[in-house]
């Protein structure tokens, strides 16, 4: 499972116990991450661009005195966000409001180094010492409360609702077609039978009890994997299922009940439409320092002719990348289209190796076709 940081106890620690056995604060701001570093990059950028507008005659002064400014702020910018980045085990054991005070005096700090820089390089004939320490305290500033709100939009709190309506996505007719689909197995298979209903325990179990932020791969993958278990005995010959997986992708993380909803899609736009029923794929790779996950599945023939799937509201598409952007922001990628025949998503994911048996020991689909 995930080790949620952000706004949250360090894992291992019961929210109950009390401070004296080693409870940790929450932690107001993260900079360690590669969207927060481009983001902050960027809006240290534009901050100077403007400044660099007053006292210029010209667009080549302007230039020339934008990059004399970038000069020092960008090395003192990437100081502040490695350092608040190091230090964020320390800053968190301090209590709220002495966290956001470490974030605005690391940012005095860079700034009175950006001053020194363009000192040293005789920049500055006169060093403006305390008007580089104020504008470095503001713009971390700045940035630590921007952080800080990214960061409540990562708590479970704040994409309850998300995944909720993921979760909602599991249609009650699917529940009523799979118990009719169990009663009729009852006497003539009763093995199966109890099998198609363990399969549907498990998906209910997992689509309506709080998962965490993250669960990693190989979950999802057990989970989709249930899933179509049960739509293969209501259609039988009609669905074929092909997995394609790479033990290596297994500990990627991704939010909760991810996966089901894109193969649910692909069974009802491209199954359940067709009258001799339809090809769905699934694959896992670990590509180099991504891993890539696709779910493929042929199209009706109608919908093949005209190179569109038939229309749907997107919901569920729509919530995945939103989902996919709040747990991994630029590092993750997102796509759906029809490719020929075929209709693809593909998910592209940072790997994560395990770090503990519990990241391990949960059953993933072997390469099989059914």
């Amino acid at each position: 499972m995930h080790e949620t940081q952000i706004l949250s106890t360090l894992p291992g620690v019961p929210e109950s116990a009390p401070k004296s056995q080693g409870r940790a604060r929450a932690l107001v701001f993260d900079a360690c991450d590669l969207g927060v570093v481009l983001r902050a990059v960027l809006f240290v950028e534009i901050v100077l661009a403007v400044g660099a507008m007053f006292g210029t005659q010209n667009p080549v002064e302007w230039v020339a005195r934008l990059a004399l400014l970038t000069g020092g702020a960008l090395p003192a910018t990437l100081a502040w966000l490695i350092a608040a980045c190091s230090a964020k085990r320390l800053i968190q054991r301090l209590p709220t409001r002495g966290q956001y005070a470490a974030g605005v005096l690391l940012g005095a700090l860079a700034g009175l180094w950006a001053c020194a820089m363009l000192a040293f390089v005789g920049a500055a004939a006169s060093p403006p010492w305390w008007a580089s320490a104020a504008t470095g305290a503001l713009l971390a500033a700045l940035l630590v409360v921007a952080l800080a709100l990214r960061a409540r939009g990562r708590t479970p709190a704040a994409t309850t609702a998300r995944l909720t309506e993921l979760q909602s996505r599991i249609r009650p007719h699917f529940l009523f077609n799979t118990l009719n689909s169990a009663i009729a197995l009852v006497r003539a298979e009763p093995a199966k039978a109890e099998s198609l209903l363990e399969d549907l325990s498990d998906l209910f179990r997992h689509a309506l009890v709080e998962q965490g932020e993250a669960v990693t791969l190989a979950e999802e993958l057990v989970l989709a994997q249930r899933y179509l278990g049960i739509e293969q005995v209501r259609f039988g010959e009609r669905l074929q299922v092909q997995w394609q997986i790479d033990p290596r992708a297994g500990t990627a993380l991704l939010p909760p009940l991810l996966l089901q909803p894109l193969v649910e899609n692909a069974v009802k736009h491209g199954v359940e439409p067709s009258s001799w029923g339809g090809r769905l794929r699934v694959s896992t790779e670990l590509r180099g320092s991504r891993v890539v996950v696709r779910i493929t599945n042929t199209l009706p023939a109608e919908s093949a002719r005209i190179g569109a799937p038939r229309p749907g509201h997107g919901i569920a598409l729509a919530n995945v990348r939103a989902r996919l952007a709040l747990l991994h922001d630029v590092q993750a990628e997102f796509s759906a289209g029809v490719r020929g025949s075929l209709y693809e998503v593909r998910l592209t994911l940072p790997p994560k190796r395990a770090t503990n048996s519990a990241e391990t020991g949960h059953r993933s689909p072997a390469t099989r076709k059914t």
